[in-house]
């Protein structure tokens, strides 16, 4: 610790603990002690630490090669293309390296695509209250949330801001500037906000009235996350971008950004690029993600834990009605709303063995890997409780 912090910028504020070891949904710490993780990297663990299959195709890839540039064509980068534009909406991806940089992305190609249509002024695109989508100058711009502009002021110009889940003042807000409509389906770092059972289908359809694209960020809540490959899949509608990252590669950093081909085609040679992205090991490890998220039984395991684990803490409201206002998720991702901040709970848990995170002050969120089982949710379970009976 501290040679970190003599020596990294303090751009985190860090627990006390050196983690060394990670193994399915445990992680350990250089003491030797053990903790269940319930923020899986911040959704990036998806099938848990460490999982065999995706350190065997990281390391098969790494013997045989490990990185060329993207003048190349290589096995790994078409496979992946092919799982994701094959189980989705999709015709195209472009990868990348995050999240940030898929959303950066996403916003520089629905600029070119609306500027391809003859549409000289249109390059606004509305983004919504609470949402997250990065840290570069243009997905800082893209996120809604004050706290996070503080100090980088004045942002780029060419985004707007509504409230999420409210049609009306979407609708409201278009104007002939605009191009397109960028939203998470869930909102993950703005407190697991869920839409209305029609929400996205309004959206869409005022996307197609006025010939705007519509970006989905699936960068938390896809791969599975909630129960079904992507989050769109439960809502009925499809969108034109979709993307994603954290846990694309299972713990490897990637990031993709998929299209459809009308759309994709507005990017042509020396439009985009990125020297990492695509990276032969990065994409072989995505590779095994897809295939056990396809063909075994994680999201079912997801849906069930899911409803599992929100029927628990649904208890728990019922139980401590003064301290907990709401429990919302889907899948494996829930928020549980306090009436109180929730910085002390979480380090209350930590010192307990079990990682969870608190956002926006007072939403507790719980990020398991999809892997996990009962017996660990119970654990979970009964240390919120005994730690809401002392409040």
């Amino acid at each position: 610790m501290r040679i970190t912090n003599e020596n990294i910028f303090q751009t985190y504020s860090r627990y006390p603990v050196t983690l060394v070891r990670g193994k399915g949904t445990k992680v350990w710490d250089e003491r030797g002690k053990e903790y269940l993780d319930f923020l899986s990297g911040i959704a990036v663990c998806n099938l848990g630490h460490c999982h065999p299959a995706v350190v065997r195709a990281a390391q098969a890839q790494m013997k045989k090669l490990i990185h060329v540039s993207n003048f190349f064509y290589t096995e790994p980068q078409a496979e992946l293309a092919r799982l994701l534009t094959g189980n989705s909406f999709a015709d195209q991806v472009f990868f990348c390296n995050s999240g940030a940089e898929a959303n950066e992305s996403a916003l520089k190609l629905a600029r070119k695509f609306s500027l391809q249509q003859g549409n000289q002024n249109r390059y606004e695109v509305i983004t919504m209250h609470y949402s997250f989508h990065g840290r570069t100058f243009a997905t800082l711009s893209a996120t809604a949330q004050k706290k996070f502009h503080t100090g980088f002021e004045p942002l780029l110009p060419g985004f707007r801001y509504v409230p999420f889940n409210d049609a009306g003042a979407l609708k409201k807000a278009v104007n002939k500037n605009t191009c397109a409509v960028l939203l998470e389906p869930i909102q993950g770092e703005g407190g697991v906000n869920c839409p209305d059972d029609d929400y996205l289908k309004k959206v869409r359809k005022l996307c197609d009235e006025h010939g705007l694209l519509l970006i989905f960020d699936e960068v938390q809540v896809g791969m599975g996350r909630t129960g079904k490959l992507f989050a769109y899949q439960h809502y009925g509608v499809e969108p034109d971008i979709m993307t994603l990252a954290k846990a694309l590669a299972g713990g490897l950093p990637a990031g993709a950004m998929l299209a459809k081909k009308h759309v994709a085609e507005s990017f042509s040679p020396g439009s985009h690029a990125s020297t990492f992205g695509g990276n032969p090991v990065c994409m072989a490890a995505g590779v095994a993600v897809m295939e056990i998220l396809l063909h075994g039984t994680v999201l079912e395991n997801c849906r069930s834990m899911g409803t599992y684990f929100m029927q628990g803490l649904e208890s728990l409201k019922q139980r401590y009605p003064s301290i907990i206002k709401v429990v919302r998720g889907k899948g494996l991702i829930i928020g549980m709303e306090l009436t109180i901040e929730g910085k002390e709970i979480v380090s209350t848990c930590l010192k307990q063995g079990i990682i969870i995170n608190c956002t926006l002050d007072k939403i507790l969120r719980f990020l398991p890997p999809l892997i996990v089982k009962k017996q660990e949710i119970d654990r979970c379970l009964k240390m919120l409780e005994s730690i809401f009976a002392k409040l």
